[in-house]
């Protein structure tokens, strides 16, 4: 499943990523694989979403959200 699929309230592990090159961007940001991300928001029209990831809260594109790939 990927985490532009995830549900608001809903957890999972992040498993891998789609794209190489946004992973490293993600990573830097603290989206590592085997952290715990929980969905917190997501705006009005869909995008961005507010996920909560090693503690603190990030804000992605929808698209961004759709490269990580996610264990339930």
């Amino acid at each position: 499943m990927k985490l532009s699929e995830l549900m608001v309230g809903d957890s999972a592990t992040i498993l891998e990523f789609t794209d190489q090159e946004m992973s490293v961007k993600l990573m830097e940001m603290g989206c590592l694989p085997g952290e715990l991300v929980k969905l917190e928001q997501v705006a009005p029209l869909g995008d961005p979403i507010a996920i909560t990831v090693a503690g603190y809260k990030l804000s992605l594109r929808i698209n961004e959200a759709a490269t990580i790939l996610l264990k339930k």
